[in-house]
């Protein structure tokens, strides 16, 4: 049986991984929320690690309220650098194998091309800066990681752009989006079950790695293609980001380079409408 640790238990992704997990008898998942596990005390890590046999971690734990951390840094620090670096030592002191989710957002968004794993980065808010920083704390205190960068993550669990637009459907007969901001959505799901194929594989060809799903898609279009496959009548307007400010800026372009991952994994990544419509069909 091969343990797994997941942290950030109660948050869509870790959802996502129990759905791709109930049925494979190989592995036997533990999910910790910050009550059970908080990952911002090592001492607190390295006690957890002494009392439970752990083979795998998947940190799905993250401050992630992106324009919260502009005001919130010290906290967004705890969590996204300091727990990583606390899970990284305690995984090589226990000889266990990390896989670390993180972010588009450490990319400023200026690049004319899709974004490789070995390209320049450059954070325009505390968010991307402390999951960089993340990364940067698992590179240093850890050998045996996987760190994945994803972007515009939705499922049928919990709270993303997905069920909010369809929420808002319900009160609303218009609607604007930004239409200024290029990415790929990503069907949590389907990074769900990359990260058990490497798991179940007991793979070994760690390192940094972009997944999204396929394709390239602005707000605007993502927010068209949920009402248009959930058959859902609304008007759509976009607008440009300068008409819809927040505290943090946002990456204008942040879709990224998967080569790496599909030739080291022979994956074949679904194209994000694809995703889509299976998501929708699920709620």
């Amino acid at each position: 049986m091969i343990n797994v640790l997941v942290t950030g238990g109660n948050g869509q992704l870790a959802a996502c991984i129990k759905d791709v997990t109930k049925e494979i008898n190989l592995v036997k998942c533990i999910y910790t929320d910050s009550e059970d596990l908080d990952i911002t005390a090592e001492d607190k890590v390295n006690q957890y690690f002494k009392d439970n046999k752990i083979d795998w971690v998947i940190n799905c734990a993250a401050y992630t309220a992106v324009d919260k951390a502009e005001s919130e840094m010290e906290l967004a620090v705890k969590v996204n650098k300091n727990g990583a670096k606390h899970l990284a030592i305690a995984c090589k002191n226990h000889k266990a194998k990390l896989i670390h989710i993180s972010t588009d957002f450490v990319f400023d968004g200026k690049s004319s091309s899709l974004y490789k794993e070995t390209d320049e980065v450059n954070p325009l808010g505390v968010y991307g800066l402390t999951k960089l920083q993340g990364e940067q704390e698992i590179q240093n205190y850890c050998e045996e990681f996987f760190i994945f960068r994803t972007s515009w993550l939705y499922s049928e669990h919990a709270n993303n752009f997905m069920k909010t637009m369809l929420k808002l459907a319900e009160s609303r007969t218009e609607l604007k989006v930004v239409a200024d901001q290029i990415g790929t959505p990503t069907y949590a799901t389907d990074l769900a079950e990359v990260m058990l194929k490497i798991i179940l594989e007991d793979n070994s060809k760690y390192g940094l790695y972009h997944y999204s799903n396929e394709g390239v898609a602005s707000w605007y279009d993502f927010a068209y293609a949920i009402f248009e496959l959930g058959k859902t009548s609304i008007h759509l307007y976009p607008i440009k980001s300068v008409e819809y400010p927040t505290p943090a800026e946002r990456p204008k372009f942040s879709v990224m380079d998967k080569s790496k991952i599909k030739e080291t994994f022979k994956l074949e990544i679904p194209y994000w409408r694809d995703s889509l419509k299976h998501a929708i069909n699920k709620l």
